[in-house]
Formats: C-alpha cells, structure tokens, sequence
C-alpha cells in the first residue's frame, strides 16, 4: 500500500509529465489518498488536464479540486465575444445537436442547459467549448433523455465492460433502476473506476451513475 507522501510524489511526478502544464503553478496534498491540487492556472482546459494526471496515479482514491483560473488581460474575453465563441464551436461540432442546446455565459462561466439522446453529446457539448479562449468554466445542465428499457441498458453496458480491456467485468457488478446506473464492485485504481463510469455514462438513456465501485489497495512487491 502506498504512503500519502508516495502518492504525493506520483501524482507531482505526472504533472511534470505532462506538456500541456506548469507543474510550478500547482500545489499537491495528500491526505489518506485523497488528493488536493491548489494553485492558479490561466485556462480551464489546464485545470481539467492537472485533474486527469491525478486521477491516472495508483492509490489516488478522490480528487479535492482547488485550482484557481486567473485568465491574463490579453487573452480575457466578454461574455458576448464567449457566448458567440461558444454558440459557433457547438454549430460546428458534428457530434452536437446545437438546436438542441441553450447557452449563457456569465463572467466567463458558461452554461449550457437542452436534452439530449445520448449522454456523448453531452458530452461532446461540454468538450467543444472548455478549451476556449476566456471561458473559467462549464456548467453543464443538459440532460439525457430515456430511450431504452433498464432491462436493455443493464445489458449493453455489461456488454461494455467485457469488451473493454481496462475493466475487469468480473468484478463490476451493475444494476439498472430506471435510468440510474448503479456500479458496485471492486476496481484496480482510481482510473479503472472512471473507466467503469465512462462506459455507462456511453450507453444510450442513462440519466445518473452512482459510481459505488471500490478501489483495492495495490500489493507492494519488495
């Protein structure tokens, strides 16, 4: 098993790794495996790269969000040159039924409400606009809406799990209540959970994922 002061030099060790970010801008505790970044970047995009790094560490169990965006005056935007940003890269995403979304944006935070029929549109709405210029953050309140019997649903993402060679479908247990999938069972590391996630939040219908799975504590090999 491993120390939080291990996992603390894994999680600073990946952030170097990674090309996209300053890893000098971002704190690093950790705390019973549960790790808290601080600091102060100049784009969204870069706080979400710095919470996958993390995430992609073995014996990280949760994630404390507490970066800070602090935009530089060149790059800052207004809100009506965002939202007309924001309105242009969901037109142009081919994966987006953008008559489908609403937006606002408000300080630099945008907002995005609408239905969808599959949860990669939701998906894919929120990626189109994250990395642009100005924008602090993204709520996004698009929902999904059912199409497919729990019955279904139940078997398809069974199906994903097999098919996928990051998750041991063994050892995932997943039950269908409506359209809430609920995930039980053990995984590997932090990474596999988010697989495991990511693969139901794929299928057709799925509203909510109660993510319940729990992470086993690695053998340390001496």
């Amino acid at each position: 098993m491993k120390t939080d002061s291990q996992i603390q030099k894994d999680v600073m060790d990946e952030l170097k790794w990674q090309p996209f970010l300053n890893s000098s801008e971002i704190g690093v505790a950790v705390k019973n495996g549960i790790v808290t970044l601080s600091g102060m970047v100049d784009s969204f995009s870069k706080k979400l790269s710095a919470e996958r790094a993390a995430k992609n560490v073995a014996g990280v169990k949760a994630i404390a969000e507490d970066i800070q965006i602090g935009v530089s005056p060149v790059y800052r935007k207004t809100d009506a040159e965002i939202a007309e940003a924001v309105l242009n890269a969901l037109k142009w995403h081919s994966a987006v039924p953008e008559e489908k979304v609403k937006i606002k944006v408000e300080n630099g935070i945008v907002t995005m409400e609408g239905e969808v029929e599959w949860e990669y549109q939701r998906v894919s709405a929120r990626t189109a606009v994250q990395n642009l210029t100005g924008v602090r953050s993204v709520a996004n309140l698009i929902t999904v809406k059912p199409k497919i019997s729990p019955i279904e649903l139940e078997q398809k993402i069974s199906a994903a799990f097999q098919r996928s060679a990051s998750i041991d479908a063994g050892k995932v247990n997943v039950t269908v209540s409506g359209s809430t999938v609920t995930l039980t069972g053990k995984v590997r590391s932090f990474a596999e959970s988010e697989d495991a996630e990511d693969a139901a939040w794929a299928a057709p219908g799925v509203y909510h994922v109660l993510n319940r799975l729990e992470i086993e504590e690695p053998e340390l090999v001496y």
